[in-house]
């Protein structure tokens, strides 16, 4: 065995949001309330990593998302699950919001532990406090993140280990404590003495005493914990008395008479046993020796054997044991349950679940509560295969992001060979137990061997090769698990299958005078015939609805290592811990986890959460989700190799970019609030003068509504209204008639009331309250009505400015959207009324124009048809023609009833050509002109002269005229700057920059 040191710092790391605990059976100085401290509130790999740190990421992650979350915590027994569990539940009880009811119940959640452990945990081989019962915990929240309720389901208690234990493994805790730590008066009133070696129930495990278990003071933790959960004196008695009860049950015992006959030969314990129960003693004696049959309609009475007496007093032992636990549960629930309110009823809570569940067990001797333990943990590694490896890689096919399939043990395979219906293990024990005749664990056996011999999961000594059969026995078989290979005894598989108790001590125990025992055990279930559901279908099922439960929520997981088998500080077998994180699929999800992304929303999740960042995004984004995300994650400066945009969800790769996001979002929601308080400020005095006269009125009708003699009155009005409504309900689809006249005149008005409240205020707002059958037409009409009537307001409200600027735009946005580079930044920029003051103007030139006034003057540069030599110009607009101007000079007029065409390329430069025809046998080129205002000039023009069908956004080269019958050409290429000349050709080249896009 390879075995070295555990430091202590070592003891968790993470993978990904995976937590991997490692046991170091010794308490350590890191769950202290400074180191509640120094993980709540900060972000989760921001820190080392710690069970602290899990459990704040995902209470922070319920309140801000308001989805329900959940911690599975597995790993094999002794691997530390169950001190998890309470470490996270302290860590909620100490750091959430505190109220008076939210003190209350963190103290019984926390109260609820020890008790648990109690009554369902025991000494193993493995562990010293070993799970015998698997537990999920629901902790409900409200909208501040205060719990306030909670809810437990317990799953299958190993009620086997109340009568028997192996060698070196104790009974549950509860026995221990109560002979240890019980005063001597109340063990004298249940009649216990203190030395477990008086109890046959104790003796099997050969262990009474533990070294590091206090069973005395743990019997202190117990009553003072029953005390804060809410028991009752008098309940804990019974409660007492009950586990008492199966202790003295333990020691009655039996002898057999000349003709085979039954009967007790412990009277007393008898006696003793009775006044416990609360029964009648001759009736208990009576259904431990015999058997109630029914046949044909009549009851018959049958002696038991020997070996049938003891079977069915231990099997009164479990159910007794078994049925008390469930109601320990259900009381706790009582006490920890969100009052006056159905559970999960509140709209604005979210739930935390906890689970803490029997680890993987491989014993010496595995019967079949280690079968249902490990068909558990093999369903809890199908689930977690099904959400960190499966669903996160077909995940990223769906969404098409760029992926190497990695590769893993997917144990479906075993799950199916247990549970599938009518071949699977369980269902083949059921048709065993049902099956008439004398069935028997080896003919189960044997049956298994026919229906699932050819399984590469399943062997038995029939099926094994040599070198196996010598480690097997005939009455065993072996599953290949996840977590390697177990060996299951088919002795006593059906009888723990059928969990049955004779009918008579049934009947007898739903009379007890103990009020736990007569709840525990009904009438009807005696009366009722039906054949109960066998313990293995009933845990199939319940684990079934456990795993709904768990798909339903978030999940954070805590992988827990057991680090050596001699429960041992300090060591670290390494052959071990290799298995353990093998068969936890722990190095899959490593390269799952590396090769992918840390985070993963949708869409609108994202931009709902994070649009306050981004102007172009907030308050509300009306494009396309994808449009809004790429624009929020580009203010935001995100690089190409932090984040990837899928079909419905953006992925991004560091969390150390997410937490830079969460901290940009911190850091500006003092600015959101501010700014709501400003408005509820203003509504708030408009509405100051509204409430003081309402309060007025309220005060003085309600004064003067309080005299006697209106009361009877009232009441008869109400009681009519009331039938009447009911009546109308009743008829309510019927035609319009008197039954119904009151109650459908109250729908229409109700709903015109509600209407004229929840009026869209913004022709952007499409919604409208949904209307009633009778009144779909005029809310329709009535819709159409207040849209026109919106649209009107609005167009009132434009400016006369304003309204030339939005025409310009949107002129501008129909010849160059999605067709020129440059066009993203000038949507932005104000559209000007001239570029050039007055006075750069030649006053030459304005003599010349007359009564035409320049509507629009820039400055560009012209370049001449000989050698494209730049010249400097003014180009003036007017509303019938165009002027370039040099100074003083008009070099060319164009008018717009003349011009054919205006020319620009896709690319950022700023270059146009206007297009002008031959005049006389004068011909004048094209004016090829470079302006910085491009967007805005060929929008002026194109409006001026009615011809913006005439504008041409070309991707490739313009060509135009440069004399008669000869033309030029203008080439566009990519270049680091912009640069305009001659090219090798003779054309004009024009090199543009790429524009980033922001």
């Amino acid at each position: 065995m390879s075995a070295s040191l555990l430091p202590d710092v070592l003891i968790q790391t993470y993978i990904g949001s995976v937590l991997v605990s490692v046991n170091p059976y010794k308490e350590l100085e890191i769950y202290s309330k400074q180191q509640m401290e120094r993980y709540r509130g900060v972000s989760f790999y921001e820190i080392s990593p710690h069970i602290y740190a899990l459990s704040d990421n995902t209470y922070r992650a319920m309140k801000t998302e308001r989805k329900d979350q959940c911690i599975l915590i597995s790993g094999e027994s002794g691997a530390g699950k169950t001190e998890a569990s309470k470490k996270i539940l302290l860590y909620f009880a100490v750091t959430c919001p505190t109220t008076e009811h939210a003190a209350a119940l963190g103290d019984r959640l926390l109260q609820s532990n020890p008790v648990l452990e109690a009554f369902g945990n025991a000494k193993t081989l493995r562990n010293d406090n070993s799970s015998r019962f698997g537990k999920y915990m629901d902790i409900q929240f409200d909208f501040r993140g205060a719990p306030v309720g909670a809810h437990i389901l317990n799953y299958l208690l190993e009620k086997s280990r109340v009568v028997h234990q192996n060698h070196g493994e104790r009974n549950f805790h509860i026995f221990y404590q109560l002979l240890d730590g019980g005063d001597d008066e109340l063990l004298k009133s249940l009649e216990l003495e203190r030395n477990p070696h008086s109890y046959r129930y104790l003796v099997k495990g050969n262990c009474p005493k533990v070294s590091s278990i206090s069973d005395k003071n743990n019997w202190k933790v117990v009553m003072k914990a029953l005390s804060v959960i809410g028991f009752a004196t008098e309940e804990v008695q019974k409660l007492l008395k009950i586990i008492a009860s199966v202790l003295h049950l333990g020691n009655v015992l039996f002898g057999e008479g000349e003709e085979e006959e039954t009967y007790i030969t412990t009277e007393t314990q008898l006696s003793t046993l009775a006044t416990l129960l609360g029964v009648d003693g001759s009736a208990l004696r009576e259904a431990l020796t015999h058997r109630k049959l029914t046949a044909r309609g009549e009851e018959m009475i049958s002696p038991l054997s020997f070996e049938q007496a003891v079977s069915a007093r231990d099997a009164l032992a479990k159910a007794v044991y078994g049925r008390t636990f469930t109601w320990l549960v259900e009381k706790i629930n009582q006490s920890l349950a969100l009052k006056n309110e159905l559970y999960h009823s509140s709209k604005g809570s979210s739930v935390i679940g906890l689970l803490d569940i029997y680890g993987f067990e491989v014993l010496q001797h595995n019967s079949f509560e280690q079968f249902c333990i490990n068909f558990c943990n093999e369903k809890l590694q199908q689930l977690f295969i099904e959400l960190t490896l499966r669903s996160e890689q077909e995940e990223y096919e769906t969404e098409g992001i760029a992926w190497e399939t990695v590769k893993y043990f997917d144990n479906k395979i075993i799950c199916d060979l247990i549970e599938e219906k009518h071949k699977g293990i369980i269902s083949i024990l059921d048709e065993e137990c049902l099956r008439p005749g004398e069935a028997c664990d080896v003919s189960f056996l044997e049956k298994l061997e026919d229906s699932l011999g050819c399984h590469p999961h399943f062997i038995t000594h029939k099926l094994a090769n040599g070198k196996t059969r010598r480690v097997m026995s005939r009455e065993e078989f072996r599953l290949l698990h996840y977590a390697g290979e177990v060996n299951y005894n088919v002795s006593g598989f059906l009888d723990k299958n059928n969990d049955s108790l004779n009918r008579n001590l049934k009947e007898v125990m739903c009379q007890s005078d103990n009020q736990i025992l007569s709840y525990c055990f009904r009438r009807e279930e005696v009366i009722d015939q039906k054949r109960p559901e066998m313990a293995a279908s009933q845990f199939k099922h319940s684990l079934t609805k456990l795993m709904e439960i768990l798909m339903s929520k978030e999940p954070s997981y805590v992988r827990c290592i057991k680090p050596n088998d001699a429960k041992q500080p300090g060591r670290f077998d390494e052959v071990l811990v290799r298995h353990q994180v093998k068969y936890l699929g722990l190095m899959e999800n490593l390269r799952v986890r590396r090769a992918g992304f840390a985070y993963r929303r949708r869409f609108e999740a994202f931009l709902q959460r994070y649009k306050p960042l981004c102007p172009e995004t907030w308050p509300n984004w009306q494009g396309r989700l994808v449009d809004g995300v790429s624009a929020l994650v580009n203010h935001l400066g995100y690089k190409e190799e932090e984040y990837k945009l899928g079909r419905s969800k953006i992925f991004i790769r560091f969390p150390k970019t997410l937490f830079t996001t969460e901290d940009a979002l911190e850091a500006k929601k003092p600015e959101i609030a501010v700014t709501m308080q400003k408005s509820w400020r203003g509504y708030r005095e408009r509405s100051k003068y509204q409430r003081i006269r309402h309060a007025v009125i309220v005060i003085q009708s309600g004064w003067r509504g309080m005299k006697a003699r209106r009361r009877a009155k009232q009441r008869r009005e109400a009681a009519a209204l009331i039938r009447r409504v009911i009546k109308g309900f009743i008829y309510r689809h019927e035609e319009y008639c008197p039954e119904n006249e009151y109650f459908l005149d109250h729908v229409r008005c109700s709903f015109l009331k509600n209407l004229s409240k929840n009026l869209p205020k913004s022709v952007l707002d499409k919604s409208w309250p949904k209307s009633p059958p009778s009144l779909v037409e005029a809310s329709e009409h009535l819709q159409r009505l207040h849209m026109r009537n919106m649209v009107v307001k609005y167009c009132r409200r434009i400016q006369t400015e304003w309204k030339k600027q939005m025409m310009q735009k949107v002129t501008a946005s129909e010849l160059f959207k999605n067709q020129k580079e440059i066009y993203p930044q000038s949507v932005g920029r104000l559209f000007l009324d001239s570029r050039l003051e007055r006075e750069q103007i030649s006053l030459k030139v304005l003599q010349t124009l007359g009564s035409e006034k320049v509507q629009y003057g820039v400055s560009v540069i012209k370049y001449d048809r000989r050698g494209f030599k730049p010249r400097p110009r003014q180009l003036l607009l007017t509303n019938t023609f165009a002027l370039l101007v040099d100074r003083t000079k008009i070099k060319q007029k164009i008018d717009y009833a003349s011009l054919r065409g205006i020319s620009v390329s896709s690319l950022s430069d700023g270059i146009l050509v206007l297009h002008v025809p031959s005049e006389d046998n004068k011909q004048k080129s094209d004016a090829v002109l470079h302006c910085s205002h491009v967007i805005e000039l060929v929008t002026k023009i194109s409006m001026l002269a009615r011809k913006t069908n005439c504008v041409d956004v070309r991707p490739g080269s313009i060509r135009f005229a440069v004399a008669r019958n000869k033309e030029g050409i203008i080439d566009f290429v990519r270049g680091s700057e912009l640069k305009v000349g001659k090219g090798k050709r003779g054309h004009l080249l024009v090199a543009a920059p790429r524009i980033a896009i922001t």
